[in-house]
């Protein structure tokens, strides 16, 4: 356990009671050590010295315990020197005969070495911080363990300086050395390390000296600084040790000891320059080298290097051994075939060798000091198990010898480290403080607890710290040698007539020709499961078919919001609007099963035509384009990808990194220490490539089931771009109605609880049993290899009881009976043949290669080969299935190819199978619904992380039919789990229901459950009775109780597990979280603290997400590990999104519907639906004299222009519920107008079209927000409209269809006519300073509508001006050239108002063949603000404002001209404006929309006020409701209202007629015209007595006069004498509903006398 005491104990009674019950467990061949306390308080003090003491060595030993740094009871005593010869040198670092011994003088000297000797550095006293160089014999039997057999204890070595040769004694030759010594000479003390060359070929000093019987040492070991090294001690016989470099050779892991650590200033020798590059020992190649150039034969195979304990006879109590233990070898692994260590310490340079890197870690050494410590050859004989070697308190030693039998782990170590931050941290929480534990106590109690475990537990534990490629190797190495040959021999014992394959022989020969292999009617237990009329019915179904079901349908909407989320973002990491079409790429791992089943969903789901990537046959080659197999030829193909991206920035590539936890080492591990290896580092070096971070056009979208890895401190991925599979239900409502339901690890574990029928989730007993037994019988062999023989053993002898042979069900246990049973039964049950799959979990390869060949050996023998077939699934390699079930696959799934095979687990369905399914982490692959049983029973240690372990378990997931829901019987009383339950072999007369047997008889166990019931349907999805949760007993022959026929519970897969998972999987804490959950996410990470909050059941995945980002960090070895600081935000990657789901879901299904909506949302940013509708009130137009007849004008003629009446008539399609406005040349008949429309229709149905972008539209449709136009230099209320060079007119985009509600006037266009004339007065006093004209300055302005996206041009062919002949076509044009067209207008100055038609696509030749129109124009207009001065916008109108200023501007005498010819296309905005409006109670809890009758009240009353302004309020009260006020107006179009100086909507059932009170200004005739009503709204001045007696009004005809303050309103009355023909009542004085404070309109109305 390392050095943790020093040798000396605290003198507390505590410690020294648990140091003593440590020992004596140690000693003892009990498991469990003597309990403290009973030995504290209840034995005598004098039964503790009866465990001190042991056996004493030889004085040189003995002495050699006093100078280790033991801290003796008694001073060393003093040595004598004898003086030297007369005349000799007795210069410090010189030898006797004179000559420079030092190292720093002659470390770049040639220096020739004799055979069978090496050069050594020894310790001069008198010298510090200097070695001397020395030749030892390589013979010397004290020297580690080198010594040849038979060679006796001595010294043999030679001088450097002067060459003589022929020293016996280590002080004979330190007095020739001068070392000077005070103390016993002693060759151990004073020769420290061998010398060796580096690159440079300067001697220096190399690894320690391994003494033979060296105990643990405190001193600090000397290398070079800087280097952090493992040095392997001198090979046999054969030359030196070699220095452990940089950059070990593939190839080679030489026994070695463990740790240097860097030379500091207490360091004994010099400081020396680091070697750099391979080290050279005296001048030759290193034994690395070596053997790689062929001189040196390799070990049996390469292994973990590793650090273990010490070996022989106790010298002190604490590192004793037991007396009894022999002393030969065992026999055990030869020596130097390499050590084993797991590299956890952080900061150590030095790696395992390249073939041991592999994806779970990159492992470091522990750091090491003192001197070496040898591991004796019996080791393993007398521990019975491997040890592993807890880094403890203390310095570490070196340890050589046989080394293969021990491991070592920093772990412990680390937990001390931890541990001392634990009261800082309650002080940091503002808990009381804590007194820590001290590191010896810990360790105390540490090793007490661990010797409880005993030694199976420690077998596992050891086996755990292996990494994968260790493990494997191991494996490969007791199968290659033939170690295994002992356990195979031990199962042949176990047959009662011998060995068993005699016994397959036998009955091979007695049944040839007798016993079909196809099955007979007699041999078939009757089927449970009966249609009425009393036939089998087969409920297996072939391949599901592909559909899209609403929980991926849903993930794939959340994923589109969250990439729309960063492309929405003021970031702008992402132009969703830049991008035209979608292109991706799937990467998956190395999976030949994952790449054909992920090919098989993209050819299927249609992707690659929805994406427009292929056309109408989609050809498997051009499918293998998507899906990259990460393997060897990855990186070419990925470069492609690459390339593809940068040539096509416009389309918009998604690289879906699917099974994103798999391959997570950094590619500093790849270019460090395995260069030659591409596999290694490869997702890094390709998806966190420069190229991908920083492509704009490229979106990383990482999919896994366990996505814990990528959730730590240094994730690139933002927590806002984690997508989580959503749950099935929320406060008790099914949010995706589905007709399946997932069955995943919760269910399994689920149906563990009590209450439930007997559980999916076992384990057997009887096999852990036997496991068990044989780990003690095979101490020397991995558990692996144990477990796997004793299944093998289990499936062979239940096939042969199921086939007859009885006698051998006694040799396998209930468990694997029952799974053999319904195998081999299944397709008898089934008219079509169909059966089940049974998963045969085997994670090491070369294991499951022994499994695959001796289950096919005893399927032969036993003439089942035509009864189900055996399949050895591995990654790197496709599917290998019998001609025979090739051919009925075809025939259940009705393929003609003749050369079709199945290339996925899911084209097995129905299948009657065992698939062993191998590799040491699954890829990805998916399983049919015929899945019937996953026997994980040989998983392994590597499972005691959360991300191993749910992966496994991650196989059974499924689907089960809705309509059939899983039925709960009582709990089995006899449970296969339970440890008390009877196994078959202690009931020998039970008789087995086998095959031509048709006995009813079952075990105690209930077998029927497992029988032909059990096994009638192998489809998932069936409804066959006797599933695993189904009741314990059988139906009566006659078919099943009344009642039960047509409802059955659905049959589930049943997963057995090892009993340590099942124990792990099945614990939970005091939340109900299993206890599983709890464990490390993942090899690749470690906990950022010990003193961490534990998971909770309630924590949601988000909440997961957040705990593991917060309480784990990447290894070294882990790809994020160098990303960012913890802390900052930067570090996470705009463009990746993570998303995560239970196992076998539907994940891949949803990332590829996303795929396709993305597509089509990206084909919908490039289109918009524009507004497609014909104008409105055509047919009120006039005839010729009205129009504009010079058809081939391209602008329009000025004077014949002004002769053109003014069209009042409103024809935009958006006033459809506008008054008509009427004049004398116009009248409208009340069937003229339809039935008025809603407004809610007005605004939902108006009809559009969905129209492409060009590339002459206005702005981005998708990215239109005001905060980036702040960043591009745009003004949030005033923006100019991207405008060539050549234009002169500046454009103003206006929000003026949707005006902030209650603050019109900042974005109305009154502010912007205001403000340009302002500027337009600034530049004409400008200009005329410098002699240019004001009438030269151009006038004109763009006012221009949001909505406004695309206009177009009409190209006439005429035959002539009045031909009849007319032809045309419509094109889209720039706004450039629309603009050029208008500027260039003869005249144009004199025109106020220049506008264009709205586009439709029903627009005929008869709105296009007259070019110019003297009519209202509406959304695009430009604008004379010259000629408009005194024509003003009512800046507070929030309804028709524009319709409002048009008649302005037309009574003042000015031109209005619309270009037919040019047309602009309105996109469709959903919301906003005062449409999406709701008026509610200003103080109100509810806030519910307030009808528009409810606008107004009568003053002085009370009323709710409202949250909207008064001018809102009056506006949609008179829309809605102005026939309350104008009765006789109501569908009388010949008598309209007359409105005076302003336009408002009455509503689309009153006509009006607009005049101006303005003097000279232009109305119409109205002498003969009687009018229905009055509205004076807000009148001035100009509005006088004399004005209005010029109309003409009906008898009972309306005034409504509307002032801002009922002051005005009476002073208006009387102002205008309208009492003399109006008559008023108190009554019909009204206002808005309105506040005081928000100051409402009154309003008055009467009636005509």
């Amino acid at each position: 356990m390392g050095n943790s005491y020093a040798g000396q104990l605290k003198s507390t009674r505590f410690e020294e009671v648990l140091h003593n019950s440590i020992e004596a467990s140690l000693r003892s061949s009990s498991l469990v050590p003597r309990p403290v306390f009973s030995q504290l308080y209840l034995e005598a003090e004098q039964q503790l010295s009866a465990l001190e003491g042991g056996s004493r060595v030889d004085n040189e030993e003995e002495e050699e315990e006093g100078d280790g740094g033991l801290e003796p009871s008694c001073p060393p005593t003093a040595y004598q020197m004898h003086p030297p010869p007369e005349g000799c040198c007795t210069t410090d670092g010189f030898c006797q005969a004179g000559k420079d011994l030092r190292l720093v003088s002659i470390c770049s000297e040639p220096i020739d070495v004799p055979a069978g000797f090496l050069l050594v550095g020894a310790k001069a006293p008198s010298l510090p911080g200097h070695l001397l160089v020395s030749f030892l014999m390589v013979g010397t039997s004290a020297c580690g363990t080198i010594t040849p057999p038979g060679c006796v204890p001595g010294f043999s070595g030679n001088c450097v300086g002067c060459g003589k040769k022929g020293f016996c004694y280590f002080t004979e030759f330190s007095n020739h050395i001068n070392l000077k010594l005070t103390t016993q000479p002693k060759k151990q003390k004073h020769l420290k390390c061998y010398l060796v060359r580096n690159a440079q070929g300067v001697l220096a000093p190399g690894p320690l000296i391994c003494w033979k019987g060296s105990e643990l040492r405190g001193r600090q070991a000397p290398t070079g600084p800087g280097s952090s090294s493992l040095f392997p001690p001198p090979p046999d016989s054969s030359g030196p040790p070699a220095a452990c470099s940089s950059e070990p050779s593939p190839g080679t892991n030489p026994s070695a000891p463990v740790g240097a650590q860097p030379a500091g200033p207490g360091s004994d020798p010099p400081s020396l320059p680091a070697a750099a590059g391979p080290a050279v020992f005296n001048g030759k190649d290193s034994p690395q080298q070596q053997l790689a150039k062929g001189k040196l034969p390799a070990g049996p195979r390469p292994s973990a290097l590793g650090i273990f304990s010490n070996s022989g006879p106790p010298k002190k109590r604490h590192k004793g051994w037991s007396p009894e233990s022999p002393s030969a070898a065992d026999g055990g692994y030869p020596k130097g075939a390499g050590s084993r260590a797991k590299y956890e310490s952080a900061g150590v340079a030095c790696v395992p060798p390249v073939g041991l890197v592999g994806p779970a870690s990159v492992t470091f050494p522990v750091v090491a000091s003192g001197e070496p410590v040898s591991v004796p050859d019996n080791l393993l004989k007398i521990c019975k198990a491997k040890p592993v070697i807890f880094k403890g308190h203390g310095n570490f030693p070196y340890l050589c010898g046989n080394l293969n039998d021990v491991v070592v782990s920093p772990l412990l170590y680390t937990c001390y480290q931890n541990s001392q931050s634990v009261s800082r941290a309650y002080e940091q929480y503002g808990a009381p403080a804590l007194q820590p534990i001290s590191e010896e106590m810990q360790l105390l109690l540490t090793v007490y607890y661990l010797v409880q475990l005993g030694k199976y537990q420690a077998r596992v534990l050891s086996e755990s710290l292996l990494t994968p490629a260790e493990y494997q190797e191991e494996v490969s190495y007791e199968l290659v040698t033939g170690k295994v040959a002992s356990l195979g021999a031990f199962f042949s014992t176990l047959c009662p007539e011998g060995d068993i394959d005699i016994l397959l022989d036998k009955f091979h020969q007695e049944n040839q020709g007798h016993v079909s292999s196809s099955p007979t009617a007699a041999s078939v237990t009757k089927p449970m499961s009966l249609e009425v009329g009393g036939a089998p019915a087969c409920t297996s179904s072939g391949l599901e078919p592909q559909r899209i079901r609403p929980f991926q349908l849903a993930v794939a909407q959340k994923l589109l919001s969250h990439l729309c989320s960063i492309a929405d973002s003021s970031t702008q990491n992402l132009d969703l609007g830049s991008f035209e079409k979608v292109d991706f790429l799937i990467c998956i791992p190395p999976s030949e099963v994952t790449y054909q089943q992920t090919l098989f969903h993209v050819w299927h789901s249609g992707v690659l035509l929805e994406l427009g990537l292929d056309k109408e046959h989609v050809t498997r080659q051009r499918v293998e384009q998507y899906v990259l197999k990460l393997d060897a030829e990855a990186q070419a193909r990925f470069q492609v990808f690459l390339q593809n991206s940068f040539q096509n920035p416009h389309t918009l590539f998604v690289l879906v990194h699917d099974h994103a936890h798999w391959d997570l080492v950094s590619s500093a591990v790849h270019n460090l220490y395995s260069p030659s290896d591409p596999s290694v580092g490869l997702v890094d070096r390709l998806l966190n490539c420069r190229e991908v971070k920083e492509a704009p056009n490229i979106v990383t979208l990482h999919v896994t089931s366990f996505p814990y890895a990528l959730q730590t401190q240094h994730t690139l991925i933002s927590p806002y771009n984690e997508i989580h599979w959503p749950a099935s239900y929320s406060t008790g409502a099914d949010l995706y109605p589905e007709d399946r339901k997932y069955f995943g690890l919760s269910e399994f574990i689920e149906s563990t609880l009590s209450g439930h029928s007997l559980p999916l989730l076992r384990y057997d007993s009887s096999f852990e049993a036997m496991v068990t037994a044989l780990g003690k019988r095979f101490p020397r062999l991995h558990s692996a290899v144990i477990r796997t023989f004793v299944l093998v053993q289990h499936y062979a002898a239940a096939m042969m009881a199921v086939r007859g042979l009885s006698q051998m069900k006694n040799y396998t246990s209930v468990e694997t009976l029952e799974i053999t049973q319904n195998l081999i039964n299944a397709p008898q049950q089934c008219p079509c043949g169909h059966g089940l799959m049974v998963l045969l979990r085997v994670p090491c390869s070369p294991l499951a290669a022994v499994a695959y060949e001796r289950l096919a050996h005893v399927r032969a023998r036993l003439a089942l080969e035509q009864r189900f077939e055996i399949i050895l699934g591995s990654p790197s390699s496709g599917l290998t299935v019998g001609k025979h079930f090739v051919k009925q696959l075809k025939m259940w799934q009705n393929i003609e190819d003749a050369e079709w095979r199945p290339q996925t687990y899911l084209e097995l369905e129905g299948l009657p199978c065992i698939l062993i399914f191998s590799g040491m982490d699954p890829h990805g692959e998916s399983l049919p619904r015929s899945l019937r049983y996953c026997d994980l029973r040989l998983i392994n240690s590597s499972c005691l992380v959360r991300t191993a372990l749910e992966q496994e378990l991650g196989l059974a997931a499924y689907f089960v039919s809705s309509e059939g829901p899983l039925e709960r019987g009582p709990r089995s009383e006899g449970l296969e789990s339970d440890a008390e339950k009877p196994s078959s072999t202690d009931n020998e007369d039970e008789e087995l229901v086998t095959e031509g047997s048709t006995s009813e008889k079952k075990s105690p166990v209930k077998r029927e459950r497992s029988g032909s019931r059990d096994s009638a349907s192998s489809g998932r999805s069936s409804k066959a009775s006797g599933s695993a949760l189904g009741g314990e007993t059988s139906a009566p022959p006659g078919g099943p109780p009344q009642g039960e026929q047509t409802r059955s519970p659905q049959p589930c897969d049943v997963v057995f597990l090892p009993k340590l998972v099942y124990d792990m999987v099945t614990s939970t804490d005091s939340s109900g979280l299993p206890k599983a959950a709890s464990l490390l996410p993942s090899p690749s990470v470690v906990w950022a603290s010990s003193f961490r909050p534990l998971l909770s059941k309630t924590m949601t995945s988000t909440e997961q997400s957040l705990y593991y980002r917060q309480w784990t960090v990447p290894r070294p070895s882990h790809m994020d590990y160098g990303n960012r600081a913890e802390g900052c935000v930067d570090g996470f990657h705009p463009r990746r999104l993570l998303l995560s789901g239970p196992p076998q879901i539907g994940k891949t299904g949803a990332y590829l519907q996303f795929l396709s909506i993305l597509s089509r949302m990206l084909i919908r940013l490039t289109e918009v639906d524009v507004y497609d509708e014909e104008e409105i009130n055509v047919d009120l137009r006039e005839e010729s004299e009205w129009r504009y007849l010079q058809l081939s004008d391209p602008w329009p003629d000025l004077e014949l222009f002004r002769k053109l009446p003014f069209d009042y008539t409103v024809h935009d399609p958006k006033y459809e519920d506008a008054s008509l406005i009427c004049s004398h040349h116009q009248g409208a008949k009340s069937e003229d107008r339809g039935p008025p429309r809603k407004p809610e229709d007005l605004f939902v149905r108006r009809q559009t079209a969905r129209m492409r972008l060009s590339k002459y539209a206005a702005h981005n449709t998708y990215h239109h927000c005001e905060q980036c136009h702040q960043y591009m230099g745009f003004h949030p209320r005033y923006q100019w409209l991207p405008t060539p060079r050549s234009r002169r007119s500046p454009g103003y985009t206006g929000s003026s269809r949707r005006p902030v509600v209650g603050k019109p006037r900042l974005f109305g266009p009154f502010l912007i006519k205001e403000l340009s004339y302002h500027n337009l007065e600034l530049e004409r006093n400008r200009q005329e300073e410098l002699g240019i004209k004001p009438q030269d300055i151009w006038p004109f302005i763009v006012i221009s509508d949001d909505s406004c996206v695309m206009w177009n041009v009409v190209d006439v062919d005429g035959g002539g001006e009045r031909s009849r002949e007319f032809s045309w076509s419509e094109r889209n044009v720039s706004l450039k050239h629309i603009m050029q067209h208008i500027e260039a207008a003869p005249n144009i100055t004199h025109y106020a108002l220049i506008g264009m038609r709205k586009w439709s696509s029903k627009a005929g030749g008869r709105a296009v063949r007259e070019p110019f129109s003297r009519c209202h124009v509406h959304d695009f207009i430009v604008l004379n603000v010259d000629l408009t001065q005194n024509v003003q916008y009512n800046q507070s109108r929030f309804l028709c404002d524009d319709v409002d200023f048009n008649l302005r501007v037309h009574s003042a005498g000015l031109l209005l001209c619309r270009f037919n010819r040019f047309s602009v296309m309105k996109k469709q905005i959903a919301g906003g404006g005062h449409r999406s409006f709701h008026i509610t109670a200003k103080v109100s809890d509810n806030p519910v929309a307030v009808v528009p009758a409810q606008y107004i009240c009568a003053p002085d009353s009370k009323h709710p006020s409202l949250a909207a302004p008064a001018q809102l309020l009056l506006e949609r009260f008179l829309q809605h409701h102005s026939h309350r006020f104008f009765p006789l107006s109501l569908r009388n179009h010949g008598h309209p209202v007359l409105l005076v100086d302003c336009y408002l909507n009455l509503g689309s059932q009153i006509s009006v007629c607009y005049v101006s009170s303005r003097p000279h200004s232009l109305n119409v005739s109205c002498s003969d015209s009687t009018f229905s009503g009055l509205l004076l709204y807000l009148c001035d001045s100009f509005v006088g007595a004399s004005f209005l007696k010029k109309f003409h009004f009906l008898k009972g005809a309306t005034l409504c006069v509307i002032c801002q303050d009922r002051n005005s309103l009476r002073q208006t009355v009387v102002r205008l004498e309208l009492e003399d023909e109006w008559q008023f009542r108190l009554r019909d004085e009204f206002q808005t509903a309105n506040a005081k404070e928000d100051r409402p309109l009154f309003f008055l109305t009467g009636r005509h006398i």
